[in-house]
């Protein structure tokens, strides 16, 4: 098959045929009809990520048709329209036997465990706990658009933060997760700032529910621009972008008894963030982590998009081919694609 290879973190990246995958008793493997670029593959090939064995196929937000099933499948068949979540638990440890697969003590990631879907194939092992049948009404870009960036959104805002209509959310960062997390808090009756430093990723903002516009470039202290906007400050704050200053902000930039939640991943220097813990402790802030979800949760999504409270298409930057993404890889860090890119043509 045809796959996104690298031999080497931050080394060459480019498209050739390799193995096809190999089907485990408890495993299926799927078609790949799209996958989305997401900015953690660009970490993977960076190489801040340790489960990543070389050489390495990367890719983790996909949609397809299954094409063969292992002997132990019981809930699928050849031919099902399905998606997968970007963690997959294994069903066995403590945090699968508590609901809790995003968390799982040996998950399986596609695109980071194992090689991932920048490819004609892929294998999903634990496939009966964690493959997504796939609705008609969602097509296939669409559907790997959701990838991790708007299903960990979806958790941030929804299971974690627990938001409610009328409340103040706000968004440091419009990329996919941001605005991802900006069209969830807007479908359920949230009032969101998005604060980022492109105006143009704030218009599109703006189109998916964002009713104050915040650019960092030209504030100098955006915690008390929010606070000041929202009257008191917000009950919800997202760091969906990962930095020292978005961390910081995000916390700062909250009403007592408010909620953060850390969905940007944080790496190398911006690792372990200055955090305001005099603010935390007085004003009794939460502090939460997000970090994918499950797959029995699909059907909320599926729920919200099918009547029209969130918009995942309006977020579709443009659709590319194989041959293309590596070089759409390389440059993610350069933040220049507004709304995601689906690789779509195999």
């Amino acid at each position: 098959m045809k796959a996104v290879y690298y031999e080497e973190f931050q080394g060459k990246v480019d498209v050739r045929e390799v193995p096809n995958p190999t089907i485990s008793p408890d495993s299926v493997i799927v078609k790949v009809k799209a996958t989305g670029l997401c900015r953690s593959d660009w970490h993977g090939w960076m190489g801040h990520d340790p489960d990543i064995v070389l050489p390495h196929v990367p890719g983790h937000e996909l949609a397809g048709v299954i094409s063969e099933i292992g002997s132990e499948i019981k809930n699928f068949k050849v031919g099902d329209r399905v998606t997968v979540p970007f963690v997959s638990g294994c069903g066995c440890c403590p945090e699968c036997n508590t609901g809790n697969h995003q968390v799982c003590d040996h998950q399986f990631q596609p695109g980071f465990t194992a090689w991932g879907s920048f490819a004609e194939l892929v294998e999903i092992k634990y496939a009966d706990i964690n493959l997504v049948h796939l609705p008609d009404e969602i097509d296939f870009v669409t559907a790997a658009s959701l990838g991790c960036r708007f299903i960990t959104s979806f958790r941030a805002v929804i299971d974690q933060g627990k938001v409610t209509a009328g409340q103040w959310v706000a968004v440091h960062g419009c990329g996919g997760v941001g605005l991802s997390a900006i069209n969830i808090a807007a479908g359920a009756g949230a009032n969101v700032v998005a604060v980022d430093i492109d105006d143009e990723k704030l218009q599109l903002a703006k189109k998916l529910g964002a009713s104050i516009l915040i650019n960092a470039r030209n504030v100098e202290n955006v915690p008390s621009k929010i606070v000041k906007a929202t009257q008191r400050g917000a009950h919800l704050s997202i760091d969906a972008l990962g930095s020292q200053e978005t961390c910081f902000n995000s916390i700062s930039c909250l009403r007592k008894r408010g909620k953060h939640i850390q969905v940007g991943l944080t790496t190398a220097d911006h690792k372990h963030p200055k955090v305001p813990m005099d603010k935390v402790v007085a004003h009794e802030i939460e502090i939460l982590g997000s970090h994918g979800m499950q797959a029995f949760r699909y059907d909320a999504v599926f729920e919200m998009i099918k009547t029209g409270k969130v918009h995942p298409e309006l977020m579709l930057g443009k659709t590319i081919s194989l041959e293309e993404a590596p070089e759409a890889l390389a440059n993610m860090d350069k933040f220049d694609n507004l709304g995601v890119t689906v690789i779509n043509k195999f």
